[in-house]
C-alpha cells in the first residue's frame, strides 16, 4: 500500500527532529532539483562533518550536528553560477510528514527561507498547490523591494 500524496503550498512550516524539532520556514521551489539548508561553521574533523545551522539569532544554530556520511556535489543555480557544496541526509516533518531527504548545505543569509526544498525531495510524496501554504509575505515584500532598489536602468 503507498502512501497518498500531501498538498503543500508554495512556504511551509518544517521541522527538523535532530535540530530540537523546532519550526522553520522552506520555500517549496519544483524548478529546483535539490533540497538545500542554510549552514554556518562547517567544519570537517576526523569523526565527521560538524555543522551549524543558520545564524546566531535563529535557534537552531545551538544545536551542532555531526555527519558522518556526506559527500561533495556540484551545484548549479538557475543563473548558470555553478559552485561545489557538502551534501547530507537528514530527516525533516512536512505537515507530519516524516521523510528522510537530502540537502546541500549554502549560505541562504540572503534568502527570505533559511530551507529550499526541491524536487528530489517532493517526487512522489507531494504535490505543490501554490495558493496553499504558509508564506512570509511582509518578509518576501522587503526582499522584493531591496531587489527592485539594486536594479540600475541604464538609459541611452
Amino acid at each position: 500500500m503507498t502512501k497518498d500524496k500531501t498538498v503543500i503550498g508554495r512556504a511551509e512550516r518544517v521541522k527538523f527532529p535532530s535540530l530540537g524539532g523546532e519550526t522553520l520556514y522552506a520555500r517549496i521551489d519544483t524548478g529546483a532539483k535539490t533540497s538545500s539548508i542554510w549552514a554556518t561553521d562547517i567544519k570537517e574533523t576526523e569523526k565527521g562533518l560538524l555543522v551549524r545551522f543558520s545564524s546566531p539569532e535563529h535557534s537552531i544554530y545551538r544545536h551542532e550536528q555531526l555527519f558522518k556520511h556526506y559527500d561533495r556535489v556540484r551545484v548549479a543555480s538557475s543563473m548558470g553560477h555553478a559552485q561545489v557544496r557538502y551534501r547530507v541526509k537528514m530527516q525533516i516533518v512536512i505537515r507530519r510528514r516524516r521523510i528522510m531527504a537530502t540537502f546541500t548545505l549554502s549560505d541562504r543569509s540572503t534568502q527570505v527561507y533559511p530551507v529550499l526544498i526541491g524536487r528530489a525531495t517532493l517526487n512522489g510524496k507531494f504535490i505543490v498547490d501554490v495558493q496553499k501554504g504558509s508564506p512570509l509575505r511582509d518578509e518576501e515584500a522587503k526582499r522584493s523591494e531591496i531587489l527592485q532598489s539594486e536594479i540600475r536602468e541604464e538609459h541611452v
